[in-house]
């Protein structure tokens, strides 16, 4: 086991967004966390990666409470791409990148530049972050994370700005680090199609606060999809 989620209760004011939520998270598992907007999915996240508190239960890394960890302990341990882009950074793409090595206390250029070959951006190492496009700019960001190494990754809407082709490249990449890395992966999304092909397991939030988890191919059913989304599904999703 990695990651333990312990009878969470996640609330916003005047709304209770789960209830009594537990799950494991294992080296070499991809989670996909799907659901409406407002469902909760990054309150979710950031509780799972020690950024914030949930209203009751706990989420421990390796038995150990996620806020028991000394901060830069933890960020050599848990990765996290927030949906908020880093505003204000005027340096170079490899310079953004090496800030991923910052929780290990070195610079490993070769690590960093081979993070950027790996999402297809080695090319623009020399480039100003500040000049690159949103979705070149979410590679790069992916690509700090993978230098960074953590053993657990937590990653909220990982493909936003990306284009159909490197969405695939991504989720290839993700389920990658899970099955050839024995990383683990957690990451909302809002694309069942792309969470049914790539993740071996998924956790729906639904709008009552009732949560449904597990294998990937027993959670993600046309009719559970429908359920979650309020909306049909005329073809089923395929793996």
């Amino acid at each position: 086991m990695m990651l333990h989620a312990a009878n969470l209760t996640l609330s916003v004011p005047g709304k209770t967004l789960c209830r009594d939520l537990s799950f494991d998270v294992r080296p070499g598992e991809c989670w996909a966390i799907l659901g409406c907007n407002g469902s909760g999915k990054t309150t979710l996240l950031h509780v799972l990666s020690g950024l914030s508190a949930a209203a009751q239960g706990r989420a421990e890394l390796d038995g150990k409470a996620l806020h028991d960890f000394p901060r830069r302990e933890l960020a050599r341990q848990v990765g996290v791409l927030l949906q908020d882009e880093a505003q204000g950074f005027w340096g170079t793409v490899l310079e953004y990148v090496l800030l991923g090595r910052f929780p290990h206390g070195d610079e490993d250029r070769t690590l960093a530049r081979a993070a950027l070959q790996r999402v297809g951006m080695d090319a623009f190492a020399s480039r100003r972050l500040t000049t690159l496009s949103g979705g070149e700019r979410q590679r790069v960001r992916i690509a700090q994370l993978l230098a960074q190494a953590p053993r657990l990754y937590c990653l909220d809407e990982p493909l936003q700005h990306l284009d159909l082709r490197h969405q695939a490249d991504m989720m290839a990449l993700f389920r990658e680090l899970a099955n050839q890395q024995a990383r683990a992966v957690v990451m909302v999304l809002h694309e069942p199609w792309w969470a049914a092909r790539y993740c071996s397991h998924a956790l729906l939030l639904f709008e009552d606060g009732h949560t449904l988890g597990g294998a990937a191919e027993a959670v993600l059913t046309p009719e559970n999809l429908e359920k979650l989304y309020g909306y049909p599904l005329f073809n089923p999703i395929c793996v």
